[in-house]
């Protein structure tokens, strides 16, 4: 899976609105409404970091919104895929097991893939022939480099891959890597 090439690759801002299919986050004094798969997720004025993808057709000019870029390439992957768009993609994303879900594919579970909504029996037949295999690469390969030397040097301490995954939605990108290890360290040990 490559880290998609996109408008936006991300925003950092203050969660200003909460609703049933997306949020609002305020980036100086501009709102996005970033439509996401899990918007309850995020919490009122919480400042947050959300990967995002610009999906334009002729009916449509839309921003979606993950939390992880794992989330972020997967959406991207499934959209890529004949008779999934992005509403069926969302409803595959809205439980936030990326991981499950690729496991899926790639073991052709076509049971697990139907029981999200808008996923049939031939769609799920469908994600496997067009995504197996091509979802499982070098994860180093999924991580912004900026990211990838905090996330190696974490893991050569020993914290497994779900505990980085955790704490680095809440590190500060702005920071030196010497700096966003540390704040990364101090997040770890609470």
């Amino acid at each position: 899976m490559k880290v998609v090439q996109n408008m936006y690759a991300y925003l950092k801002g203050k969660v200003k609105a909460i609703k049933p299919t997306h949020i609002v986050i305020e980036n100086h004094d501009i709102g996005y409404k970033i439509l996401s798969p899990y918007p309850y997720q995020y919490h009122m004025e919480d400042d947050v970091i959300v990967y995002t993808y610009h999906y334009i057709r002729e009916d449509a000019f839309n921003l979606y919104g993950f939390n992880s870029i794992e989330g972020l390439n997967l959406f991207v992957q499934l959209i890529s895929v004949s008779g999934i768009g992005p509403k069926s993609a969302l409803s595959m994303l809205a439980t936030d097991q990326v991981d499950d879900t690729i496991l899926a594919i790639e073991n052709a579970d076509i049971k697990f893939l139907t029981k999200f909504p808008g996923i049939g029996s031939k769609s799920a037949q469908q994600i496997i022939l067009d995504l197996k295999g091509k979802l499982v690469e070098d994860e180093k390969s999924l991580i912004p480099s900026f990211e990838s030397d905090v996330t190696q040097a974490l893991s050569a301490l020993g914290y497994n891959k779900t505990e980085i995954r955790k704490v680095m939605k809440k590190v500060d990108l702005d920071l030196s890597i010497e700096q966003m290890i540390k704040q990364a360290l101090q997040l770890l040990i609470k």
